[in-house]
């Protein structure tokens, strides 16, 4: 499956738009990567827990996409888009990524 954030395929042809297709994952941060990304976030550098954590919930995200432009027929899907967020429970956050693009189908 061919996933691109441009609207169209260099060099090939789209033969059929298929729709748009999405994914989403809301992954938990757990206490002790919270305290320490805080404490980092005071002192400077960077979270690596949280980085894996957002790295992991973008995969998901992008694979739920994939398998449902697969089930549509679509051979690539063009013009995705990575959404980010964080969600505050209060207790801890929670990791939001969200994925959407259009599934289609081009001549190999």
């Amino acid at each position: 499956m061919i996933m691109v954030t441009t609207p169209s395929l260099e060099g090939k042809k789209i033969k059929k738009y298929l729709g748009m297709v999405s994914g989403e994952a809301i992954l938990g941060a757990n206490i002790i990567k919270d305290i320490f990304a805080g404490i980092r976030d005071i002192v400077g550098g960077r979270s690596a827990a949280y980085e894996r954590e957002l790295r992991r919930a973008k995969e998901i995200a992008l694979n739920e996409m994939a398998e449902s432009a697969r089930e549509m027929g679509a051979n690539a899907i063009v013009g995705i888009d990575l959404d980010y967020e964080t969600i505050n429970l209060g207790s801890g956050n929670m990791l939001m990524v969200s994925a959407n693009g259009t599934a289609i189908y081009y001549e190999e």
